[in-house]
């Protein structure tokens, strides 16, 4: 069991320091990431928190799991490894060869 944890379905007006803060009843939390969108600057509703021990973050996953934050279940799991992007072809100038 990895002690990073995906949350899921967490309210926009959820920041960094709030999640922390909830997490923080379960444990040591070391880091807290509420994932923002680059365009609009909001919250995408899901993020990231590291617990201090493997205990603390299966115990964060059983308090957490499911429980409502204004009006929304949360998803909380083992975090999974980011997987590699598909590679887009990029490079290449628009040159005309005539």
């Amino acid at each position: 069991m990895g002690k990073k944890l995906y949350v899921g379905n967490l309210p926009f007006t959820a920041t960094d320091s709030s999640l922390s803060d909830a997490f923080a009843q379960c444990g040591t939390v070391e880091s807290s990431k509420i994932i923002m969108d680059r365009e609009s600057g909001r919250s995408k509703g899901f993020g990231f928190v590291e617990m201090s021990s493997d205990t603390e973050a299966q115990n964060a996953i059983a308090k957490f799991n499911g429980a409502d934050w204004e009006g929304r279940p949360m998803t909380v799991n083992e975090a999974k490894p980011m997987a590699p992007r598909d590679s887009r072809g990029g490079g290449g100038g628009g040159g005309s060869r005539w």
